[in-house]
């Protein structure tokens, strides 16, 4: 075994860890994995892959070069104080990923279309009663993040008959999807949104997008989906917005704590449907194949992909 071939996983998640190390294993039975903090000889480690990692972590390695994270969400490992300035970061950019996002926004937006949380609780109530629909091509979708995932959430919308409007932080040209772009046509974007999903990266910018003044503009009655981060939603907002009948309803998968305590409101909300941060898996085995593509890229001076910007924060 060679000493150069190491990576070291840094990730709370045992599961999640243990799972990602026995791919890694299974593909490159050469490498050495090692998890943190039950790992050693840190002074030669120079690619780690990360997910939420513990605080202080990346400080314990002083030849650090790439972080790889483990999934498409980079903002956890950014904000780490310990991360140098001159280290690489990489994302997961995974078709399978993005498919599994798709199908499930597809899934909830036909849900709440065809009102099927309704007849789940008369089968409950054991009660009989009918209810009118919205078809797909009487809705708009909105994607706020018309990015690599949210195109291919777009482009479900518009194969399956919907309406489809996407908005970005910069100017996108999509077949079949109307887009806007910057916070000058935002409001514009918003009022053809009568279903809006929120899939953007959580930065800064974007930190509780979700509030009070974005639901204002959209159409009375527009229903929320939010796939992305439990940082972009203003909680209380959302509430107000549901209370007032702005917002019809909302499906989150998403919070801004996880596991939700067991006494937080959306619980018991009978216009919420929540889901544990389900909406899409990374698959390890196909994922890797990017990671060690990166890793060698370190070791023989080649050219990274599915790199972070970090000043843009994704």
């Amino acid at each position: 075994m060679k000493a150069k071939d190491k990576i070291t996983i840094i990730c709370p998640i045992k599961r999640f860890a243990n799972e990602w190390a026995d791919s890694i294993r299974k593909q490159v039975p050469e490498f050495e994995v090692q998890i943190y903090p039950d790992d050693s000889d840190r002074e030669s480690v120079e690619f780690v892959m990360a997910f939420d990692p513990q605080p202080g972590a990346f400080a314990h390695f002083p030849n650090l070069k790439v972080v790889a994270s483990m999934g498409a969400g980079v903002r956890a490992i950014l904000t780490e104080p310990g991360l140098p300035e001159n280290v690489t970061v990489t994302k997961i950019v995974q078709p399978m990923h993005q498919r599994d996002m798709a199908d499930f926004v597809l899934a909830l937006t036909l849900s709440h279309l065809r009102k099927l949380p309704v007849f789940f609780k008369q089968q409950q109530e054991k009660v009989w009663k009918h209810h009118s629909f919205q078809r797909p091509e009487e809705t708009t979708a909105g994607i706020m993040g018309i990015g690599a995932i949210g195109r291919v959430i777009g482009e479900l919308f518009v194969k399956n008959g919907f309406k489809v409007t996407g908005w970005s932080r910069t100017e996108k040209k999509i077949a079949g999807i109307q887009t806007f772009y910057g916070n000058d046509q935002r409001n514009e974007f918003l009022s053809t949104a009568q279903v809006l999903v929120c899939i953007l990266p959580l930065t800064d910018e974007t930190t509780g997008i979700l509030n009070k003044e974005v639901f204002a503009h959209l159409p009375k009655g527009a229903y929320l989906i939010n796939v992305a981060r439990g940082g972009h939603l203003v909680e209380k907002d959302l509430l107000e917005s549901l209370e007032s009948g702005q917002l019809s309803g909302a499906a989150l998968d998403v919070f801004s704590e996880e596991p939700l305590p067991a006494g937080h409101p959306f619980w018991a909300h009978e216009k919420i449907f929540i889901t544990p941060h389900n909406a899409g898996n990374t698959h390890p085995e196909a994922a890797f194949k990017k990671v060690l593509q990166n890793y060698y890229a370190l070791k023989n001076g080649g050219e990274f992909v599915d790199v972070v910007d970090r000043k843009r924060g994704y």
